[in-house]
């Protein structure tokens, strides 16, 4: 490596960067994927690289974050150069209900699987069940036909979550079964708040909030000062 080369690219990012691994990990975050403890050779990666390739992410105006559970994530900047999308309502909401079943005792019960139908029947029996069939159809009486198209809708969520590494399947495609992630998380930040996750998490369904660090910060700051304050929705890279 040359002196001036040196001075463009330290030579721990060339040695990451030169790494097999890189290529499959940097296209999973850019898509928007949450790498966990359980993709053993793509996290022991992320965590011998962490400083670098934040470095190196910081370039296109996103964050490499390893949350406080573990699990790597590109975090984008409003000035962000990777492309990016915004995940929906129901997608969140699906999202939050992982959390709340992650933190739930089933999840020791049934060695950590899960099915598609748990997540539905935990989806209508936690949130305003007129709400979700609103936000599939704006004309809904809540007819078996709507209950069937939430259905659907909550699957496609399921599936756009597998892809960002939230869950894994389990089993042929066909089976309906998949563990949860500890990257389901994003979803539930309140829940590092001391207070007992499940309620913590549940409140969150039921109110349809979506929590960040920012508006935990600002929770404490409202209970504080006996005021309100506005939640706040995050980014996931395009996929």
């Amino acid at each position: 490596m040359t002196d001036n080369l040196q001075d463009v690219i330290s030579t721990k990012l060339a040695t990451a960067i030169a790494n097999p691994l890189f290529p499959v990990v940097d296209s999973q975050l850019r898509a928007g994927k949450h790498i966990s403890i359980e993709h053993i050779d793509n996290h022991a990666f992320l965590m011998d690289f962490q400083y670098e390739l934040d470095t190196f992410y910081r370039r296109y105006n996103v964050e490499l974050i390893r949350a406080p559970e573990g699990f790597f994530y590109l975090r984008p900047k409003a000035t962000t150069l990777i492309a990016r999308s915004v995940l929906s309502e129901l997608e969140m909401l699906v999202g939050k209900v992982l959390c709340y079943l992650y933190l739930s005792p089933e999840r020791l019960a049934q060695q950590g699987i899960f099915t598609t139908e748990e997540v539905y029947d935990e989806l209508l029996n936690l949130a305003d069940t007129e709400k979700l069939l609103k936000a599939v159809n704006q004309r809904s009486s809540g007819s078996d036909l709507d209950k069937q198209k939430l259905a659907e809708k909550m699957r496609a969520a399921l599936n756009r979550l597998r892809r960002l590494g939230m869950i894994s399947q389990v089993g042929d495609q066909y089976s309906g079964k998949f563990t949860i992630s500890e990257s389901v998380f994003r979803f539930g930040a309140e829940v590092r708040s001391g207070d007992d996750p499940l309620e913590a998490q549940m409140r969150l369904i039921r109110d349809g909030e979506a929590a960040t660090p920012e508006s935990l910060a600002l929770e404490k700051s409202a209970v504080e000062n006996n005021e309100e304050f506005d939640d706040q929705d995050f980014d996931e890279g395009e996929e």
